[in-house]
């Protein structure tokens, strides 16, 4: 079975932000500063602890039969030989592949690492006829997002600085 898994290169500032916004949180209660700083950090670290949690264990595997997406307490599969269609959504850089059979439908994002191959090793393993042309074309030169990236570094350097300016 071959395995995807989500980015490190997006994983790792995501797991940095969450340690530094833990301890920021451990700094603000030991410091006895407003309870509402607390609050907000503690309301700040539940999606950011949920989708690095998401993140860090979801994965798809692929092999000869069928495809499946495992996350945390769930996963969902689809046969190939049950796949009715295979297609795809762009935004901006943003590439979503949807496979869906006559039951269910599983959805992919270019969040994995080792997206092009991914994309290929679905194709080709997944009814030609399924295939819409838009996904073929797609296939052919994946995007690849690196702004999510950008983004959870940039969050990383905000809360270091609110983190320093807490002892300064």
């Amino acid at each position: 079975m071959q395995s995807y898994t989500i980015r490190r290169s997006f994983l790792a500032p995501l797991g940095i932000l969450l340690l530094l916004t833990l301890l920021l949180f451990a700094v603000v209660l030991a410091q006895g500063q407003p309870t509402v700083k607390a609050v907000i950090l503690a309301i700040l670290l539940v999606p950011v602890s949920a989708l690095f949690v998401e993140s860090f264990f979801r994965r798809v595997g692929v092999d000869n039969e069928q495809v499946t997406v495992f996350k945390p307490f769930r996963q969902k599969s689809l046969r190939f030989a049950e796949i009715t269609s295979v297609e795809t959504i762009l935004v901006k850089k943003r590439a979503f592949i949807t496979l869906s059979s006559t039951e269910s439908f599983l959805i992919l994002s270019n969040a994995y690492a080792e997206f092009p191959e991914m994309v290929r090793n679905l194709l080709e393993k997944v009814p030609s006829e399924s295939v819409t042309e838009e996904t073929a074309r797609m296939a052919e030169a994946p995007p690849v997002k690196s702004s999510d990236i950008v983004s959870c570094w940039f969050a990383v350097v905000l809360m270091a600085i609110i983190l320093v300016l807490q002892f300064v």
